[in-house]
């Protein structure tokens, strides 16, 4: 049989191209004889700048240091594409394990991914793709445009000349979510538990973000994506960027599609399986490429947890199940996800077989 094996990455424990690696390594265990193609894939978030990076193998990584969002300096990099544009990845400036753990949800910032998005474009890139998934902060982007030169007044004021032109070849912005900025499917109330806010601090940050979004009249923070990594999306829409489906984009640059052809069995996963993961995360997108070009293929799916129901997956593995059953403790999960990937590919391929 054919078998396309397309996962995100598990965040903050494995990459999305270790993460195919070790399903394949343990579904040719079980199936030696299948034709077994990897495609790790990406929606914005962590893993996006290595998603390009192997689509255009004369892409070219450049360090950079940047303000991480502790407002400590990260060594970080951005990438730049042979055709003259620029990926840069806010996961990797500013995402939330670079805090490792001490969550600071009033105080995290996302400036150093404005920052980083400065030093590409002094570097001369000719357009921009952002990945806007997995940050650490709930500023609505505001350091972001700081950081190209956009300066704020006491008063509350928008000085915009010294504010940084877009490129020639424009701004794309990737992004996970569809999130307006406020409101109860917002920055604040969706994703800000992740980050740390708490029900008492919310009203201070939801007011915060409604009073940013106020400077920008021009700008809906009702837009789809606008509370996209805590309302960074806001800011760049603001800015002049254009949202577009992170996973699905990525899908296209990587040629998913059409590798999805003919396939019999299609395996995709992420860290968490919940109710936010089809909202244009990637298993629903790597889940819709193959009803349209796959529609006899199996779907399975592998992820670190699933606290969603499995409706629209012919099958699925849970990391975390698998170690309870084999070491009889969950957290083994995070300890070694790849140890439990393979078993997952194994008891999926037994499965199909």
């Amino acid at each position: 049989m054919r078998i396309v094996i397309a996962p995100d990455s598990l965040k903050g424990t494995a990459t999305a191209a270790d993460t195919a690696d070790a399903v394949r390594s343990g579904w040719v265990a079980e199936r030696p004889d299948d034709v077994v193609t990897t495609v790790p894939m990406a929606d914005g978030g962590e893993g996006t700048i290595a998603a390009f990076a192997a689509a255009f193998p004369g892409a070219e990584r450049v360090s950079v240091t940047v303000t991480g969002p502790a407002g400590t300096p990260v060594d970080t990099h951005w990438l730049r594409l042979p055709d003259g544009r620029a990926v840069v990845e806010l996961a990797a400036t500013s995402g939330l394990p670079l805090l490792a753990g001490a969550l600071q949800p009033e105080t995290a910032t996302s400036r150093g991914f404005g920052e980083a998005i400065a030093a590409a474009l002094d570097a001369g890139a000719t357009g921009l793709v952002l990945g806007i998934g997995g940050s650490a902060s709930t500023d609505g982007g505001r350091p972001v445009l700081e950081a190209l030169g956009l300066v704020v007044a006491a008063d509350g004021g928008l000085d915009r000349s010294a504010l940084r032109a877009l490129p020639a070849g424009g701004v794309v912005v990737l992004s996970d979510v569809t999130s307006p900025l406020l409101g109860p499917a917002g920055a604040v109330a969706v994703f800000g538990p992740q980050k740390g806010v708490t029900p008492e601090s919310a009203p201070a940050l939801e007011a915060r973000l409604a009073d940013w979004a106020g400077r920008f009249p021009e700008v809906d923070p009702a837009t789809p994506g606008a509370g996209a990594a805590g309302g960074v999306g806001f800011g760049l829409i603001a800015w002049g960027a254009t949202v577009a489906s992170g996973a699905r984009a990525v899908a296209d640059v990587l040629g998913l599609p059409a590798l999805l052809d003919g396939a019999d069995v299609v395996v995709t996963g992420e860290g968490r399986f919940d109710e936010q993961s089809a909202a244009g995360k990637v298993p629903s997108v790597v889940r819709a490429l193959a009803a349209e070009h796959a529609p006899g293929a199996r779907v399975l799916l592998v992820a670190g947890e699933v606290e969603a129901p499995l409706d629209d997956y012919d099958a699925a593995a849970s990391l975390v199940v698998l170690a309870t059953q084999t070491t009889g403790e969950p957290d083994d999960a995070l300890r070694d996800p790849l140890r439990f990937a393979r078993i997952a590919g194994q008891r999926l391929a037994r499965l199909v077989g």
